[in-house]
């Protein structure tokens, strides 16, 4: 059963950086998506970043291109977003989500949450102008 952990929310200023961590157990050799998303209390979720797990590729919002930065670490089993520039209006839930890449492509999967069946728990970062 794959399961997923998200740490590193945490209260920060606009401007600042913040690393999330996302601790993933129980998946298989298969290519995956994993990627971030994040809500806004009272809207949908949205995707920010991509990366699938056997060969890196990556994907990102217009929002935070440029800004943020998604990474795996393969001795950890964790995929990280590191985000740079912070702005107040980024405040949100931030999950993490699990999903086989199969025959699909991660730019689509990343703007459709709804293809994602296995999620975190979800970590808030709130962000002061």
């Amino acid at each position: 059963q794959v399961q997923l952990v998200e740490s590193g929310g945490a209260s920060v200023q606009a401007g600042d950086s913040l690393t999330l961590s996302c601790k993933i157990s129980g998946i298989t050799s298969e290519n995956f998506a994993v990627g971030w998303f994040r809500q806004v209390s009272g809207k949908g979720r949205e995707g920010v970043s991509c990366i699938t797990t056997t060969d890196g590729q990556t994907y990102y919002s217009d929002s935070v291109k440029g800004r943020f930065i998604i990474s795996r670490d393969s001795t950890k089993n964790s995929v990280n977003l590191r985000m740079n520039s912070l702005k107040p209006e980024e405040t949100a839930v931030y999950y993490c989500a699990i999903e086989p890449l199969a025959l699909s492509t991660l730019s689509r999967l990343c703007r459709s949450p709804i293809f994602f069946a296995t999620w975190g728990q979800g970590t808030q970062v709130t962000v002061s102008s």
